[in-house]
């Protein structure tokens, strides 16, 4: 029998109108019964699109004109905005963004968990929705047929990496710099085998992490050295696993940022986990705190604690804070930013929060109240041991409504907790990504 062909595209554009938006940004309309997800479609718009894939259940589209426009619509800074995976929603705007993401976030505390908060918090924004982003890897490519080299991020669903000058969410220091870059490994021997640069920037230092597969010449490095002195950055490279992240030359940057309303600075390492919107970061931790509200005599236990985000301001306002973190290096570095920050009631444990943790010492202890900041997966391996260990009331920090909306349910339904308020933070701008914060309460 001979091989199935696939069925080809439709090649003519279709006229639809545009019912509502997907969590993943992409409007949604209904073409002879059937759902059709068009990218760069926003709620309201009647538009022409063209078929990209077709599906058994769902076909997917994209925008080739917009014949009537939503009053949500705008015209995006970047002229590569429909293409960089970057960004999915410069398009849209800032405004009818975080409404859309605060919408999400409640449609999956009810379809998921089937919960309700009491509250619907306002969603918390920095001010400024551009040169955010102070965490990111860059894509690097050679591309030998044009004999140059691109930097950014890739284009959206590809692995190719999106052909741009500059980069307006990326923090200043480092989106004018993506054509300086290109033309900087252009100019290196081993062009053909860096694959990636990472940022990581803090308040006052910026670094830049070039991965290298090859070793360069005593010239490519002398050459990464004057790009740095020349752009005010610290150019680290790395040869090998994270471990061999390190200065070109010199001591490591002074990287760090402050926590001005907490009287906390963190430091951290380029490779380290931060938020990438440090001044929503700040917001972030000031609405925690508020909401929380610690008290002289309280002990507080903080899960998933990463540097002491969360647990160094809880600490200046309480009797203790233990912080439980599954990265033994940032551990460490918790315990140090907790002696520079002069702070000595907080305590530190290494544990894999997914696993057993039936011999943790500090489930022997009780506290009054927790946070737990966990990674995309939710934290539901750790919620059975809250009430165990008394905790009245409860922050959840989230960066995926999915899984919180799932834990929600079960501190709710099964461990006995009210949830009192829930809303987003806006920590990607013009990206579908959902920053959120839920607090439980446990007579």
């Amino acid at each position: 029998m001979g091989r199935s062909r696939r069925r080809r595209l439709p090649t003519e554009p279709v006229t639809v109108s545009i019912d509502a938006m997907s969590h993943d940004g992409r409007g949604i309309a209904r073409v002879e019964g059937k759902t059709v997800f068009v990218q760069g479609a926003l709620p309201g718009e009647r538009v022409r699109f063209l078929y990209t894939r077709q599906q058994r259940k769902h076909d997917e589209g994209r925008v080739l004109e917009v014949l009537e426009p939503s009053p949500e619509r705008v015209e995006p800074r970047c002229p590569q905005a429909g293409v960089c995976g970057g960004c999915s929603l410069q398009h849209q705007r800032p405004e009818a963004q975080i409404a859309h993401k605060q919408q999400a976030l409640l449609d999956a505390l009810q379809r998921i968990g089937g919960v309700t908060p009491g509250q619907v918090l306002p969603p918390l924004g920095a001010g400024s929705v551009w040169g955010y982003r102070s965490k990111a890897r860059l894509g690097v490519k050679y591309v030998a047929k044009k004999e140059r080299v691109l930097v950014g991020f890739r284009e959206r669903g590809t692995s190719f990496i999106t052909d741009t000058g500059r980069c307006d969410v990326l923090d200043p220091r480092v989106g004018t710099l993506i054509h300086p870059l290109a033309r900087l490994v252009e100019s290196l021997s081993v062009r053909r085998r860096i694959p990636q640069i990472e940022v990581a920037a803090g308040d006052e230092a910026c670094v830049l992490v070039f991965r290298l597969l090859d070793p360069p010449t005593a010239e490519d490095l002398e050459k990464l050295r004057r790009f740095g002195a020349d752009h005010g950055i610290v150019p680290y490279i790395q040869e090998g696993g994270p471990e061999s992240v390190r200065p070109l030359e010199g001591a490591p940057a002074d990287l760090y940022y402050l926590l001005p309303d907490q009287s906390v600075k963190i430091r951290f390492l380029p490779a380290d986990f931060t938020q990438v919107n440090r001044a929503l970061n700040r917001r972030m931790v000031d609405r925690a705190v508020a909401l929380l509200d610690p008290q002289p005599e309280e002990r507080l236990l903080d899960l998933f604690c990463g540097l002491g985000n969360f647990t160094l301001p809880l600490a200046r306002r309480c009797d203790e804070v233990v912080g439980v973190e599954g990265d033994a290096g940032l551990v460490q570095r918790a315990r140090d930013n907790a002696r520079h920050n002069g702070i000595g009631n907080t305590r530190y444990y290494t544990a894999n929060l997914y696993d057993s943790l039936q011999r943790e010492p500090w489930l022997l202890e009780s506290f009054d109240k927790a946070l737990l900041d966990p990674p995309r997966s939710g934290a539901l391996e750790v919620l059975e041991h809250l009430p165990r260990l008394g905790v009245r009331r409860l922050l959840y920090v989230s960066c995926y409504p999915g899984t919180l909306a799932r834990d929600a349910g079960e501190l709710v339904q099964r461990h006995g907790y009210r949830l009192v308020s829930a809303g987003v933070m806006d920590m990607f701008p013009h990206t579908t990504h959902v920053e959120s914060i839920a607090l439980f309460e446990r007579d």
